[in-house]
């Protein structure tokens, strides 16, 4: 967690990763925000986040993203 952290406050220093639970459905994210954060991610995991996980549900909070980094590094199918 502390890794999705450090990358969520580079890419937008201005948001409270710890509280906000609506990255996407309230607009705080942009496409141009979400698709740094998709190859950030990749990069720093060494992971691939397929297009049907590009979801609000995976991407609306830290923990989402956490979640879904679990879930992919386990090799599980999208939620």
């Amino acid at each position: 967690m502390e890794k999705i952290m450090e990358i969520l406050k580079e890419l937008r220093p201005d948001v409270d990763f710890t509280a906000e639970k609506a990255l996407i459905d309230g607009n705080i994210f942009s496409s141009f925000d979400l698709l740094n954060l998709v190859e950030e991610l990749s990069d720093a995991f060494d992971i691939e986040i397929e297009t049907d996980d590009i979801i609000p549900a995976n991407f609306n909070s830290a923990e989402g993203i956490y979640g879904l980094i679990q879930r992919v590094l386990a090799g599980e199918e999208s939620i």
